[in-house]
C-alpha cells in the first residue's frame, strides 16, 4: 500500500469519525428536546383536563373528554380508568382502542411518563403517556392516561438521521478524493526523489542530484539532506577510486624499483659466476696460470659488479624500508620520544647530505635559530624527515642549489629547505603528501614510488609539526619545516610528578 493511499486513508477515517461523534452529537441533542418538548405538551394537556378529586368517579361517563382533549391537540390521545367501576373512557380519536394501563396494584401514586406499543387500524405504534393517579380521600380510584403518537417528531428524526449519514458519506467521499489529490501533489517530490535515486542505482554516476524545488518543508529537508549525502559519496568513491589507482600504480612501480635491483644484482652475480668459473677452469694449467687468469681486468669488471651489487641492495633496503615505516604508520605505531637538540641532528644532516648524489649545488644558510632550541622528538625519525626533503630537492633539482636554513616563530621553530629545481603546478600542492602521488609522473623526469613525503607527513604529525609550501613552476620551491619547541602537555605533567614526590 503507497503512502499516498495509507495517508488518505488516515485522513479520511479520521475524519468519518469525527463526523460520527458530530452526527451523534446533534441526533442526540435534536431527539431529547424534540421529546422533551411533546412530553411538556402531553404534561399541559393532562393539566387542561381538570380531572380532580371533586369529581364524581362513578359519574365519569358524562365527561366530555372528546370535546376537552380536541380543543387542546386533535393529535392528543386521553384515556381515564376507573379502578372501582372497571369503566374506561377513551377521546373520540381512539376510535375505541384501549390504551394498555397497568393494574391497580402495581399503580404508583405519583405521575410518570411511559412509553407504551398500541395497535391503531392495524399498524404498531409506539405512544408516549403522562400517567396520573386520580385520587379520592387519599384513596387510588382511578387513572388518567394522555398520550401522542410522535408521528411528526419520528419523521423529522427519520429525516435528520438520514440527512447526517448520506451527508456525511458524501462529505467522506468527497475528502477521500480531494485528498488523494493533495497527498499526490504534497508527495510529488517523493517521486523526483525514487526517479533519481533509481536513475543512480542502475548507473555509476554518482554526480546527478535531486532536483529542490518548492518551499522549505520536510520534503525540501530531505532533499537537500539526500544530495549532500550524494555528495560525500561521490567524494568518498572518487577518493576511494583515485586511491585503488595510486595502488596500483604504486605496485607497479614498486614491482619496477625492485626488479630493476633485482635484475642488476642477478646479471653481476652471473658475470662474476661465469668469470670465477674460466679461472676454475685454467687452474688445473698450474698456479701460475690460474693467478694469471684473475688479471686486472677481471678483478676491474669484479669490482664493479660488486660495486652494482652493492648499491642496487642499497637501493632495495631504502624502498623496503620505506614500506615498512608505512606499515608502522597504519598499524599506529608509538614513536619513543625525548628531548633533542636540534642544532647538532641538523650538523650531522648538513654533513652526510653532503655526501648524497646530486648534480645542484648544496648551500647551509643560516642555523643560528637553532641553537640551544630543543623539541620532545624522536632523533631518528626527525633526521630522516630531514632527509627527504633534502633528497627531493636534490631530485628536482637538476641545476642550481638546494639550501637549508633555520626560522623561528612564536613557540615553533622551522627548517626552510629552498631549491632552484623543476618546482610544481600549485593545484599539485594538495596531493604531494598523498601517498603513491608523484606530482611530476607525467613529466617523467625522476623515478621513485612516490613515498617519501607520505612517510614525512606521519613524522610531522607524530611531532605535532607542520609544512608550509611555496613553488613556481620551473622556478623552484619552498618547504618549512615547523615543529613546537616543547609541548604543554609535557610541562603540565613534569610538573604533576615534582608535586607528587615532595608529597611522597
Amino acid at each position: 500500500m503507497s503512502i499516498r493511499l495509507r495517508l488518505t486513508l488516515w485522513y479520511s477515517g479520521l475524519l468519518a469519525a469525527t463526523l460520527l461523534a458530530f452526527g451523534i452529537a446533534v441526533y442526540g441533542f435534536i431527539h431529547w428536546n424534540t421529546y422533551s418538548d411533546l412530553k411538556e405538551q402531553i404534561k399541559a394537556q393532562s393539566e387542561k383536563l381538570g380531572i380532580t378529586a371533586s369529581y364524581n368517579i362513578f359519574d365519569m361517563r358524562n365527561i366530555e373528554l372528546d370535546l376537552r382533549t380536541r380543543i387542546e391537540n386533535k393529535d392528543m390521545y386521553v384515556q381515564l380508568v376507573s379502578y372501582e367501576t372497571g369503566i374506561v373512557k377513551v377521546s373520540s380519536n381512539m376510535q375505541n382502542n384501549v390504551i394498555p394501563y397497568p393494574k391497580r396494584p402495581n399503580v404508583n401514586t405519583t405521575p410518570v411518563y411511559t412509553e407504551i406499543p398500541v395497535m391503531f387500524e392495524g399498524s404498531k405504534y409506539k405512544m408516549i403517556t403522562y400517567q396520573t393517579p386520580v385520587m379520592i380521600d387519599n384513596r387510588l380510584v382511578g387513572l388518567l392516561q394522555v398520550g401522542a403518537i410522535p408521528y411528526n417528531e419520528e419523521k423529522i428524526l427519520t429525516g435528520l438521521r438520514n440527512t447526517l449519514v448520506f451527508s456525511s458519506l458524501l462529505v467522506i467521499i468527497i475528502a477521500f478524493t480531494v485528498g488523494m489529490l493533495i497527498a499526490r501533489q504534497a508527495l510529488r517530490p517523493i517521486g523526483r526523489v525514487i526517479h533519481a535515486t533509481q536513475q543512480i542505482e542502475k548507473g555509476t554516476d554518482l554526480s546527478v542530484r535531486i532536483p529542490s524545488e518548492g518551499p522549505r518543508d520536510e520534503i525540501g529537508t530531505l532533499v537537500n539532506t539526500l544530495n549532500s549525502m550524494l555528495g560525500r559519496l561521490e567524494k568518498a568513491y572518487n577518493e576511494l577510486d583515485e586511491a585503488y589507482m595510486a595502488q596500483r600504480r604504486f605496485v607497479s612501480d614498486a614491482s619496477h624499483e625492485l626488479r630493476t635491483p633485482l635484475t642488476t644484482i642477478r646479471g653481476n652475480i652471473d658475470l662474476l659466476e661465469k668469470m670465477w668459473g674460466q679461472a676454475g677452469s685454467r687452474r688445473g694449467e698450474g698456479a701460475e696460470t690460474s693467478v694469471m687468469a684473475l688479471s686486472n681486468e677481471y678483478l676491474t669488471i669484479s669490482n664493479e659488479a660488486m660495486s652494482d651489487i652493492s648499491a642496487e641492495a642499497k637501493r632495495m633496503s631504502t624502498l623496503v624500508g620505506d614500506l615498512l615505516a608505512l606499515a608502522r604508520a597504519d598499524a599506529g605505531y608509538v614513536m619513543e620520544k625525548e628531548q633533542v637538540l636540534l642544532l647538532p641532528l641538523t650538523e650531522e644532516v648538513v654533513r652526510r647530505a653532503g655526501l648524497l648524489p646530486r648534480q645542484a649545488e648544496w648551500k647551509v644558510g643560516d642555523l643560528s635559530q637553532l641553537e640551544s632550541v630543543q623539541v620532545y622528538g624522536n632523533h631518528e625519525y626527525l633526521q630522516q624527515l630531514l632527509f627527504i626533503f633534502i633528497e627531493n630537492g636534490f631530485k628536482y633539482t637538476p641545476s642550481g642549489y638546494v639550501e637549508l636554513s633555520a626560522v623561528k616563530k612564536d613557540r615553533h621553530i622551522g627548517w626552510m629547505i629552498r631549491d632552484t629545481g623543476i618546482g610544481m603546478n600549485s593545484d599539485e600542492i594538495p596531493h604531494i603528501f598523498d601517498r603513491f602521488y608523484r606530482a611530476d609522473e607525467s613529466r617523467g623526469i625522476t623515478s621513485g614510488t612516490g613515498l617519501g613525503l607520505s612517510i614525512a607527513k606521519w613524522i610531522l604529525d607524530e611531532h605535532g609539526g607542520s609544512v608550509e609550501v611555496v613553488t613556481r613552476e620551473d622556478e623552484g620551491s619552498t618547504f618549512t619545516i615547523w615543529l613546537p619547541i616543547d609541548f604543554p602537555e609535557r610541562n603540565d605533567s613534569s610538573i604533576i610528578e615534582g608535586t607528587d614526590s615532595i608529597e611522597s
